[in-house]
């Protein structure tokens, strides 16, 4: 793919794989840094199309780069950054009452785990955590190292994190490349640990840089998005929802993409059979993040337990792609996946973009909020009958 992105930063067919890497991750971060600038004010809420019954509202447009979100039993909503902070948004009757910034100057805490009082921030090769922090918001204290043995790589360096049913927690490591052959014990991978870092294990490989994940709400099983790798093109291969109902699983990366694109580098050697291929392809390039089932009691009842999914939009294509929020609809083995877009505007007719989402989450009150790090917002969506 030649686009005129890939012109401006260089990455030619003649050159080494190893620099066209080391490009794509300067630009990619350069991309990042430009949208945490991007002003909030005036968002063109009116744009975002829903289907008929929903409603969006900006919650809060203070909350520069804005990615994972956590919730606390005490209506605390906290919200990991690209940009360093970690912001804590005191919610009631789905407004945002004080809004406090509780650590900066961290490596890109993109990721929030809330648990038991503590909540857990990772910062590429460390994971913190900042105890008894509800209520102590105005005077929070100081991070504690939870771990700080993982990969300093910044390429898919930054993880969404989160508590499983087990009560582990679940931390990926990305590939550290667009496409190579890492160690694939500790890159590509997602792996989980113990509250105190203790006993960090593999459990899935072959995941080239996984951006979500949540747990069936019936079955428990591990559901996550990947985001599909580079240069192949405007299409392809596609984004994938995956699921692993058992550990040990192999998804492919990077010998296989999407289930049945053998890569053209590391697949001579591998035949997509060997290895387990995505529930649903979510097309090329969307950059498919943050995922959430939604079992809350507000929607109409046949959103209960189908998948929320952001999707960030395309950087690398000819026609920008994504820039949306996904519903996925399946049964819980995985079978008859269909999807249907549920929030689209953010991407304009001349492919500007105002918004990108990063997260989703379902409110106790059954209301969904959307993570834009872009516009550094957040928004709530709610439903009533038409």
């Amino acid at each position: 793919m030649k686009t005129a992105f890939s012109t401006m930063f260089g990455l030619r067919p003649g050159r080494p794989r190893i620099w066209h890497d080391r490009l794509l991750a300067i630009a990619f971060c350069l991309l990042n840094l430009a949208a945490s600038a991007a002003p909030a004010a005036s968002l063109p809420i009116e744009r975002i199309r829903l289907p008929p019954g929903f409603h969006i509202e900006v919650l809060a447009d203070n909350v520069p780069s804005a990615r994972e979100m956590a919730l606390s039993p005490k209506g605390i909503l906290y919200a990991g950054s690209t940009d360093g902070h970690v912001y804590a948004l005191e919610l009631r009757d789905g407004k945002v009452t004080a809004r406090h910034v509780i650590a900066s100057g961290l490596d890109t805490p993109a990721g929030v785990a809330w648990r038991d009082g503590t909540l857990y921030v990772s910062a590429v090769s460390r994971i913190v955590r900042f105890d008894a922090i509800d209520d102590h918001l105005a005077d929070p204290p100081k991070p504690v190292i939870v771990t700080d043995k993982l990969p300093t790589e910044h390429h898919h360096g930054w993880k969404f994190i989160a508590f499983g049913p087990d009560g582990k927690l679940y931390v990926p490591q990305g590939a550290p490349c667009n496409i190579c052959l890492p160690d694939r014990d500790h890159y590509a991978m997602l792996g989980r640990m113990d509250a105190d870092g203790s006993h960090y294990e593999t459990i899935a490989r072959g995941i080239r840089n996984t951006v979500g994940f949540a747990w069936h709400p019936v079955t428990h099983e591990l559901w996550f998005t990947d985001n599909g790798r580079d240069m192949l093109g405007d299409d392809r291969p596609d984004d994938e929802l995956n699921r692993a109902p058992r550990s040990g699983m192999d998804f492919g990366y990077p010998f296989c993409h999407a289930g049945d694109i053998a890569d053209p580098e590391f697949g001579k050697d591998h035949a997509c059979s060997e290895f387990t291929p995505p529930v649903a392809k979510l097309g090329a390039h969307v950059a498919a993040l943050g995922m959430r089932f939604y079992t809350g009691p507000m929607f109409p009842p046949d959103y209960r337990n189908t998948i929320f999914i952001a999707e960030h939009g395309s950087w690398n294509r000819s026609r920008k792609v994504g820039y949306r929020v996904m519903r996925v609809i399946v049964n819980a083995d995985g079978s008859n996946p269909r999807q249907e877009v549920f929030a689209q505007g953010w991407l304009m007719p001349d492919e500007s973009e105002w918004g990108r989402p990063a997260d989703v989450l379902p409110l106790p009150d059954g209301s969904l909020l959307i993570s834009d790090d872009y516009a550094g917002a957040i928004y709530r969506v709610t439903w009533a009958a038409p």
